[in-house]
C-alpha cells in the first residue's frame, strides 16, 4: 500500500506522491509545506529532549513498580489500576486534538509540557498515593496531547518519502529515556527514596517550557482548522484509519502484558534489587534505541506496512523465546532485548503510516491513534498481573494472541486501501 496516494476523504484531491518533488498542503490551509531547513533540524533535536524527559516519568513506574507501590503503601493490584487509569488517559486525546487544530500544534505542545510539569509538582507536594495517581494522570495527558501535536508538526513539514526517518529520530526521545534517565531515577531513588525524582522533573518541566516558547514561532491564523469537528467524521468513517487504529491497540496491548510485569518478574525470579533493575532497563532501552535505529534505515526503503508486519512476526517469536531463554538471568535480558527491538521497530513504523492516511485531519488522526494506544495499554495493564499469576507461560501467550490480531488489522489496512 502506498498511503500517499490515497485520495483526501471530502476533497476529492490526491496526495502527492513521495519522492515527486511536490510538497503536501497543511490541513486546512491550502498553501505548502515549508521545507525542512535548520530551524526544523534545532526543533526536531528539541522536540526529542523533550520526549526524553517526559518519557523518562511515563517509563519509570514498569522497572520501579513494587518499589512505588512500597512507597505508597499499596499492592501490585492497586497499582495495575493506577496504570488502567493512567492509559484510559489517552482516549482524550482526540478532544485535546482540538487544542493543535484550534490553536496551532504549537499551542498544542506547549500545553502538554504545562500539564506534564503541573502533574509532577502534586507528589512534591502532596506524597501519597492519592497524588501519585493524580499526578500520573495529568502528566500523561500532557503527554498524550505533546506528543500528536509534535507528530503533527513534523507531519506538516516533512515530505511523507522521509518522514519515517525524522520520526524516528523523535522516537529516540523513547529509548534514551530508559537507557539515561531510568538508570538516573534509580539512582535517585535508592540515594533518597522512591519521591526523589519529582522534584528534578518539576525543573525540567520548567525549563523545556520556556524553552520551546521561544523556539517555536507562532503558527498564523490560517494554519489552524477552526471546525475539528469535521475531522472526528473523516477518521471514524474512513475504514484504513480504523484498521491502522487497530493494529497499534493491538500491538500496544501485546507490549504491555509484558511490559507491565517485566520488573516484577526479574525480581521474582533473579532477586534484582534496584540498581540492577535500572540497569535491566538501560539494556531495554539499547534494544529500543537499535529498534528505533533500524526503522530510520529502512522503514522509508521497506515500505511502512510492509515493515510494520516484519516487526509483528520477529516480536511474536521473541515473546516465545522469552519461555526458554528466561531460565537464567543473562537470558532473560537477551530475551527481554529482542522482544523489545522487535516492538519498537513496529511501534515506530506504525506512526509515519498514520501521518499519511488522512492529511486533511492529521493532528486527529494521530491523537486518535494516541487513544488506540493507550487502550491497549489499559488492556494489557489488566490482563498482565492475572496473566502473570497464572504463570509467564500465559503472559507470553497473551502477547502472541495481540500481535496476531494486529497482524490480521494490517491486512485489512491494505485491503481497504
Amino acid at each position: 500500500m502506498n498511503p500517499a496516494s490515497l485520495s483526501r476523504p471530502g476533497t476529492g484531491t490526491a496526495t502527492p506522491r513521495p519522492g515527486t518533488g511536490t510538497t503536501t498542503p497543511r490541513p486546512g490551509t491550502g498553501t505548502t509545506t515549508p521545507r525542512p531547513g535548520t530551524g526544523t533540524t534545532t526543533q526536531v533535536i528539541a522536540f526529542t529532549i523533550t520526549r526524553i524527559i517526559i518519557n523518562t516519568l511515563h517509563r519509570m513506574v514498569y522497572p520501579f513498580l513494587a518499589v512505588l507501590a512500597r512507597g505508597v503503601g499499596v499492592d501490585l493490584i492497586s497499582m495495575s489500576y493506577a496504570l488502567t487509569a493512567r492509559s484510559l488517559v489517552g482516549t482524550v486525546g482526540p478532544f485535546a486534538a482540538a487544542l493543535a487544530d484550534r490553536r496551532g500544534r504549537r499551542f498544542g505542545m506547549l500545553s502538554g509540557i504545562g500539564l506534564f510539569t503541573l502533574g509532577t509538582a502534586v507528589v512534591v507536594f502532596w506524597p501519597t498515593f492519592p497524588a501519585l495517581v493524580l499526578s500520573i494522570i495529568l502528566s500523561t495527558l500532557g503527554k498524550y496531547i505533546f506528543d500528536p501535536s509534535m507528530q503533527a508538526w513534523l507531519g506538516d513539514r516533512i515530505p511523507y518519502a522521509r518522514r519515517g526517518r525524522t520520526i524516528a529520530v523523535t522516537e529516540f526521545g523513547w529509548s534514551l529515556a530508559f537507557i539515561l534517565g531510568i538508570p538516573l531515577m534509580g539512582f535517585l531513588i535508592a540515594r533518597s527514596g522512591w519521591m526523589a525524582p519529582f522534584p528534578l522533573f518539576v525543573l525540567l518541566g520548567c525549563i523545556i517550557f520556556i524553552a520551546l516558547f521561544f523556539l517555536l514561532p507562532k503558527e498564523g491564523s490560517s494554519s489552524v482548522v477552526h471546525d475539528p469537528s469535521s475531522n472526528f467524521r473523516l477518521v471514524l468513517t474512513f475504514a484504513p484509519a480504523l484498521a491502522g487504529l487497530a493494529v497499534g491497540l493491538f500491538a500496544s496491548a501485546a507490549n504491555e502484558v509484558v511490559n507491565l510485569i517485566f520488573g516484577v518478574w526479574l525480581e521474582d525470579a533473579f532477586g534484582l534489587q534496584i540498581a540492577a533493575l535500572g540497569a535491566a532497563s538501560a539494556v531495554i532501552g539499547l534494544s529500543e534505541l537499535g529498534g528505533e535505529g533500524l526503522v530510520a534505515a529502512f522503514v522509508d526503503r521497506l515500505g511502512k506496512p510492509r515493515a510494520i508486519g516484519l516487526g509483528l512476526a520477529a516480536n511474536c517469536l521473541a515473546a516465545l523465546a522469552l519461555l526458554f531463554l528466561g531460565r537464567t538471568q543473562a537470558g532473560a535480558l537477551v530475551g527481554l532485548f529482542f522482544f523489545y527491538i522487535t516492538f519498537e521497530f513496529t511501534l515506530v513504523s506504525i506512526i509515519p503510516l498514520m501521518t499519511e492516511l488522512l492529511p486533511s485531519a492529521r493532528a486527529t488522526l494521530m491523537a486518535f491513534n494516541v487513544a488506540a494506544l493507550s487502550l491497549g495499554r489499559a488492556l494489557g495493564d489488566l490482563l498482565a498481573p492475572r496473566l502473570y499469576g497464572l504463570g509467564f507461560w500465559f503472559v507470553v501467550l497473551g502477547a502472541v494472541g495481540f500481535n496476531l490480531l494486529a497482524l490480521v488489522a494490517l491486512r485489512k489496512v491494505k485491503t481497504a486501501s
